[in-house]
């Protein structure tokens, strides 16, 4: 067993050697290049060598990618729950299949390190390769269901700053692109969104098709009503301004609902708590004394 953690140890850090010379191929290419051609350097700030570190971490992990098998249908589908997450950065699927590679080897040297693989060999790495293959599909979608719920918390204040600019006087898209400007800091997952939507319409894309394609990407059932609410507004003739305003106090009351609904269920949920850690508690404490000064009266009868 001990040469087996050996061989795979060796194998891993040849594949960390070659994916580190690859990446760094670049860096020596530019020194070499400052080398020859000397320029001023400008001095690096905290931010900047923070963001040089994260691309390196990424690019080390983007080498591991190519060593799981994968369909063009599945890599479609990982796109898709990285955008809804969020990431809709070009490297992202790489690090995420590069992510499912070293997460099971870390754990596993993590298992070896510990001493957990001794005891158990089997278990232990096999339990370790299948948390460290499923755990970045969990992170992401984690990460996908944290924004949805960010997404539908602030869709009615989006929904009231697009009511009073359509009220203003501005059509539905200079509302769009001042509401994604202005709620920027409170409302960033919506309002990074409304952003795409509005390059998407300044690129010639209809309307329609730009807050249809913004339902898909979100993947929340309030945005889809929005999206087809304003669809059929449009096609209608009707008031946006009303139509907005309806949706958006739907909306609230729904919210309203929601944590009623929550709050009922609580009666329920403290159930299992109260049996199981308060009742006996309460037993011991009232009836405990009791107990004992029995035991000590019958140890006298008897005696």
């Amino acid at each position: 067993m001990g040469f087996v953690i050996l061989i795979f140890l060796a194998i891993f850090l040849l594949i960390a050697s070659g994916g580190l010379l690859l990446f760094y191929r670049e860096s020596m290419l530019e020194r070499i290049s400052e080398v020859i051609n000397p320029r001023p350097k400008k001095p690096k700030s905290l931010m900047g060598t923070i963001q040089q570190t994260g691309h390196s971490i990424s690019g080390v992990v983007q080498q591991f990618q190519s060593v799981l098998p994968k369909s063009q249908a599945e890599v479609s589908v990982v796109r898709q729950r990285l955008i809804r997450a969020g990431y809709r950065n070009e490297n992202g699927i790489n690090i995420f299949y590069g992510c499912k590679v070293l997460v099971p080897i870390g754990l596993c040297a993590a298992a070896w390190i510990s001493g957990l693989g001794a005891m158990s060999p089997f278990f232990a790495y096999s339990s370790a390769l299948a948390l460290g293959f499923l755990a970045p599909d969990f992170w992401l979608g984690s990460r996908m269901k944290k924004r949805q719920s960010a997404i539908r918390r602030g869709l009615p204040d989006v929904l009231d700053l697009l009511i009073i600019c359509i009220e203003a006087g501005l059509s539905l898209d200079q509302a769009t692109a001042r509401t994604a400007v202005e709620l920027r800091k409170a409302q960033p997952e919506l309002c990074d969104e409304l952003g795409i939507t509005v390059l998407e319409q300044r690129a010639g894309r209809p309307r329609s098709e730009s807050w249809k394609h913004m339902a898909e990407r979100t993947d929340v059932s309030a945005v889809r009503n929005l999206v087809s609410m304003l669809v059929q507004s449009e096609q209608f003739g009707t008031s946006i301004a009303k139509t907005l305003r309806v949706h958006s106090d739907t909306l609230r009351t729904q919210r309203v609902q929601a944590v009623e609904e929550a709050a009922a269920k609580t009666t329920v949920k403290l159930i299992f708590p109260l049996v199981l850690f308060i009742f006996p508690a309460l037993f011991l404490v009232t009836l405990g004394p009791a107990i004992i000064t029995m035991m000590a009266n019958f140890q006298t009868i008897f005696q």
